[in-house]
């Protein structure tokens, strides 16, 4: 079976149109793979650079088919690295809490670390406690992608990794053939497509786990965000959903309405210490549709999120601390970055 799993697009406009105007300075759109570093087994790893013809660019890992940079112009044109990452290889293999990956084969928790297909029960790995969580201890965030340029189109640049993933991998049944290609397009626009093909009945639920911050340094507090969803999947104490699903309408996880992503933040504390969890999008379907939109108000970018998704994980990296120090020397505090995980 080979299926267009997922539709993930995130695009970017100045507020008020500013800086689509004052951007657009003359660059070299093109895919540039340079080196990344070698893996301890003595792999090269190999780093994608996709720029188009703004200045708008984008750089990809083929280990993790990671997001390593993303750096998009604010409303006076100056570009600024919008995603929380690194700039070597290293500070990724040293342990972090997915910047940028890619996820899988499942995203999100399993409850049980156990699921039941064809009334068969397979187990997979336990790597939240008892439960499961983005794929386990060595899930597609963790493996090396093959990388190749992908063929232009209609001014758009683009990537494609892909990734076998062999029978029992992590306790999944079926070899699998995971293809990512990621687009950047002349219009702002980062494209995600996902495709797969399985020779046994399988579950998958891939995504991407970016941390943005439109303002490119300190928390997203002050951002503005609205997200086109009514309901959500409430959880146990681990996380794990429990089957119900409730409205949003007079609880903090409403942004029906514009509002900023720390004017209720307190309210969720102390579990989980922020946002970390999933709604219940209106409409999906085969196109990808508008669920969400976030605005820095300070630099005047402002990022759409559309997907073919049912359901959105909203998180806002409650386990940062400072300590960890990425690309350009920016520390990453509690709060530094927001994910929208479709899934």
């Amino acid at each position: 079976m080979n299926k267009l799993l997922t539709g993930w697009c995130a695009r970017w406009l100045g507020l008020g149109g500013f800086w689509l105007l004052s951007a657009m300075v003359a660059a070299a759109a093109g895919v540039e793979i340079r080196d990344f570093g070698r893996l301890p087994d003595g792999r090269d790893v190999r780093l994608a650079v996709l720029t188009n013809q703004t200045g708008m660019q984008v750089k990809i890992s083929a280990y993790g088919a990671i997001i390593t940079e993303l750096r998009v112009p604010d409303r006076q044109g100056r570009l600024t690295n919008v995603v929380l990452g690194f700039d070597r290889l290293q500070s990724y293999l040293q342990g972090h809490p997915a910047f940028g990956c890619t996820i899988g084969r499942f995203a999100n928790r399993i409850g049980g670390a156990a699921f039941q297909l064809d009334g068969q029960v397979f187990h997979v790995t336990p790597n939240f406690g008892t439960n499961h969580i983005h794929g386990g201890r060595r899930g597609f965030d963790k493996v090396l992608w093959s990388m190749a340029p992908a063929p232009a189109r209609d001014g758009e640049v683009a990537v494609v990794l892909s990734y076998r993933s062999p029978d029992g991998e992590e306790g999944y049944p079926g070899n699998l053939d995971v293809s990512v290609t990621f687009v950047l397009t002349r219009n702002q626009e980062l494209r995600i497509e996902y495709r797969a093909r399985t020779d046994k009945p399988t579950i998958i639920n891939l995504t991407n786990h970016s941390y943005f911050n439109l303002g490119g340094a300190g928390d997203v507090l002050r951002h503005r965000l609205w997200i086109d969803a009514d309901q959500w999947t409430p959880a146990n104490d681990q996380l794990v959903p429990t089957g119900e699903i409730a409205p949003v309408k007079g609880t903090p996880l409403d942004f029906t309405q514009v509002r900023t992503i720390g004017e209720r933040i307190a309210q969720l504390k102390p579990k989980p210490g922020g946002y970390d969890h999933n709604y219940v999008l209106k409409k999906p379907g085969q196109e990808p549709v508008l669920v969400a939109r976030l605005v820095e108000p300070d630099s005047g970018r402002q990022m759409e999120v559309l997907t073919t998704q049912p359901g959105l994980q909203l998180y806002t990296a409650n386990g940062l601390n400072g300590r960890l120090v990425g690309v350009g020397g920016v520390a990453y505090p509690l709060h530094g970055g927001v994910c929208f995980e479709t899934q």
